[in-house]
């Protein structure tokens, strides 16, 4: 019994001394707000995860670092966010993956169409050696990655007719990101792909300039798009990241403590928020179809397959070997 109570109070007194670690490792901070900024509304995933991170992060430092949250595209569109964190006048953002490859071109290599099969799959990859080694090469445009939140699989909608295969698109006016994988996707399906900014993007479609375009559910359901979009293809051509990224400015301010907690915090963040997206899509989907939407559930796949196969030919080799290792990674 003496030796049960003298390991307990050892136990005891180092639980103790960690506790009083962890706590003193921010009594000496100064007090730091960073802005962290995206472009969607306050029923999106993105939100979603900003909201928990907040939480997180304000906990753990014992508010020593206040997060503030600026949605709805208040600061700028994703490019401009980015942009901003470079420079300084914008600290953190949850961003597109799209944009962000404009900046890292291998990014795009997650969003060649139908590489991941399943959510899982893309996870594995993300949050492996293959998505860590991207997200510190954000470092060398001045921007610090810290972990992958999810954007989720895009599907196509759009107000003209039913799209069961690639000949259904043909001529359609379809929005994509700011991005060449996916403007040449959509080539490649036949579409006219135009490039513009989410908040063109849904001006757009009211005014009937284009006839469609593609997002995850969660985007779709969120932003009302069945006013205007009749037709919607569960395509899940491209599974799509989101990033938790700050400027390099505002975190090298930070000390090592406050940087270690940010990290945990973003992946935590992200890992719930890849959850709430997963409980609430099928959810979305009826409250679509409700709405009036028409729902392809299983268009062929096999033919969209192989209608953007050109387009790993053409940006198979710029990724390097981003592209084989997670092909050999998804095996």
């Amino acid at each position: 019994m003496k030796g049960f109570a003298r390991s307990t109070l050892a136990l005891s007194v180092s639980l103790a001394m960690a506790a009083g670690a962890s706590a003193s490792e921010f009594t000496d901070m100064d007090p730091v707000t960073l802005r962290l900024a995206h472009v969607v509304n306050e029923q999106d995933g993105f939100h979603i995860a900003a909201e928990k991170f907040e939480t997180l992060v304000e906990q753990r430092t014992e508010g020593k670092v206040d997060i503030e949250l600026y949605p709805n595209a208040t600061l700028g569109d994703e490019r401009t966010l980015l942009e901003g964190m470079q420079i300084g006048t914008v600290d953190m953002g949850v961003i597109t993956n799209g944009p962000v490859a404009n900046f890292v071109e291998e990014m795009a290599v997650f969003e060649l169409p139908f590489l991941f099969p399943s959510r899982e799959a893309a996870y594995e990859v993300l949050d492996g050696p293959i998505g860590q080694e991207l997200l510190d090469k954000l470092s060398e445009v001045n921007l610090k990655g810290l972990a992958y939140a999810e954007r989720g699989f895009r599907n196509l909608t759009n107000s003209e007719r039913a799209v069961t295969s690639p000949e259904d698109i043909e001529g359609l006016r379809i929005r994509v990101m700011e991005n060449p994988v996916y403007v040449d996707t959509f080539r490649e399906l036949g579409a006219n792909a135009i490039p513009m900014a989410w908040t063109e993007a849904l001006t757009a479609m009211q005014q009937g300039t284009i006839d469609g375009q593609e997002n995850p559910v969660n985007v779709i359901h969120s932003f009302k798009l069945y006013e205007n979009q009749d037709h919607m293809t569960l395509s899940r051509h491209t599974y799509a990241p989101a990033i938790f990224v700050m400027g390099m400015p505002a975190w090298s301010q930070l000390p090592e403590a406050a940087q270690a907690v940010l990290v945990d915090a973003a992946q935590e963040a992200s890992e719930h928020e890849r959850r709430v997206n997963a409980e609430m899509e099928s959810e979305q989907l009826a409250a679509l179809r409700e709405a009036g939407m028409e729902i392809v559930s299983e268009p062929d796949i096999a033919a969209f397959q192989e209608a953007v196969a050109p387009v790993y030919t053409q940006y198979g080799e710029q990724f390097g070997d981003y592209l084989p290792r997670i092909q050999e990674a998804l095996k």
